[in-house]
């Protein structure tokens, strides 16, 4: 065994506590969800201070590397804007994650009536109408597509590692528990007592930062926090 397969060995089941009783594992990724891990965070992986122009955003490629070392099969969920550049975004996925393996639809814009007091704070294109100054939040939710696919494949896998911290999965990590799988949860900041306790495992993202994360300049004009990719 050469020293990059001990050092995979090593991580998934020292720093994972992943173990041969997972068996196959799918890795299902809600991208939508996860892009939004580390928003807020002003530490890079080594808790070094990120200066006000940077921002930590997620490296594709690290987190495909990082979730091909545990798993059998990955799939990567993320919708697409056909106003601006969301387009070559996945093209890069696909280049990335397999064509195959990389699922999109359009995403829908909602509108968001700013109060008075987020007016002066908003980064966003505004726009007016008989109710007032409104923003467009983009939406695209992948529940749907990912719940049938994870039970229209589960003959082919024991473990379903799901990177998303979605409240909406409760009902499908139920399912698949009460028939025999095992459910791995990936997850950034808060997530219900229940859906806490129909899984086997919950991984926190701030504890894989390191594997899956990249430093990037800011768009002018873009405060921390703030969401730019």
């Amino acid at each position: 065994m050469d020293l990059s397969e001990l050092k995979k060995e090593y991580l998934i089941a020292q720093e994972l506590g992943i173990d041969a009783s997972y068996g196959r594992i799918l890795t299902i990724i809600d991208f939508g969800n996860v892009d939004y891990w580390f928003e807020e965070d002003r530490q890079d992986a080594d808790n070094t201070a990120i200066p006000d122009d940077e921002k930590l955003a997620i490296d594709l490629q690290k987190l495909k590397d990082f979730a091909s070392l545990f798993s059998d099969h990955v799939r990567f969920y993320y919708g697409h804007d056909p106003q601006n550049d969301s387009l070559k975004f996945i093209i890069a996925a696909k280049n990335i994650f397999g064509k195959s393996r990389v699922f999109t639809k359009p995403i829908q814009k909602v509108r968001h009536h700013l109060r008075a007091e987020e007016i002066p704070t908003n980064t966003r294109t505004t726009f007016v109408d008989s109710d007032g100054i409104y923003i467009q939040l983009p939406k695209c939710n992948f529940d749907v597509e990912i719940a049938v696919d994870a039970i229209r494949l589960k003959d082919n896998y024991d473990t379903l590692a799901l990177f998303s911290g979605d409240a909406d999965f409760l009902s499908l990590a139920r399912y698949l528990r009460k028939n025999g799988k095992k459910v791995i949860l990936f997850k950034g900041g808060h997530i219900t007592s229940d859906l806490r306790r129909e899984t086997d495992k919950v991984v926190n993202a701030q504890n894989i930062k390191r594997h899956i994360v990249q430093v990037k300049k800011r768009k002018p004009g873009a405060r921390p926090g703030s969401a730019n990719r």
